[in-house]
């Protein structure tokens, strides 16, 4: 009965996103098995188009799921895809990178939002872990001048940020326990100042 419903809910609610569509953009080979990114948009087609799905828990019709593909397309275009993939995404949007206020609201509006997991895994460390209003703006504001000056990864650039920034107290937290950290923008500048400036460094740690 779950299952039923389950897949009623599907066929006629269900939305399938799809990332990273830009990885599969690559002509078929010249010979041998195609499983080159064309050979999977081939395959894909007939999901897209409407067919009957078997999965463990039954059969489902994919005829009015919703699908949304979504890519960087940093070194493809859309237009690499093959004409058929194309044809069964009619709406296309591109969207603007990530600002600075954007940034700081990924750090802190999301109930699982970076600054929020580093304070839980170092409170088990008996770490009090705090973030001042300054410190999450020069997070952002490092995270948005490294993708500016190098690759656009995103909000992924925070992950980075966030991981050198808090390198030292992570790796020593037995020798924090007990006290309060707190980061402030003073502090990203200092623990950023060397891999900002060097252009190698920053490229392939940051």
């Amino acid at each position: 009965r779950v299952y039923d419903d389950a897949i009623r809910d599907v066929e006629e609610a269900g939305i399938v996103f799809m990332d990273e569509v830009d990885k599969i953009c690559g002509p078929a080979p010249d010979h041998g098995p195609d499983v080159s990114g064309e050979g999977v948009q081939r395959d894909l087609l007939p999901i897209l188009e409407g067919s009957v799905v078997h999965t463990r828990y039954g059969s489902v019709r994919t005829d009015h799921i919703l699908f949304i593909a979504a890519g960087a397309f940093n070194v493809a275009r859309p237009s690499d895809l093959i004409p058929e993939f194309q044809g069964r995404f009619p709406i296309r949007v591109e969207l603007s990178p990530l600002s600075e206020s954007d940034l700081q609201r990924i750090l802190t509006e999301p109930n699982n939002a970076l600054t929020k997991q580093y304070e839980a895994l170092l409170g088990t460390e008996q770490v009090e872990l705090a973030f001042t209003e300054d410190g999450v703006a020069e997070l952002a504001r490092q995270a948005h001048r490294v993708n500016e000056q190098d690759e656009n990864i995103g909000a992924r650039r925070l992950f980075t940020i966030m991981e050198k920034v808090l390198e030292e107290v992570s790796f020593h937290a037995e020798d924090h326990a007990g006290s309060r950290v707190v980061v402030d923008a003073a502090m990203v500048r200092a623990q950023l100042k060397d891999l900002i400036s060097d252009d190698d460094m920053r490229r392939y740690i940051l």
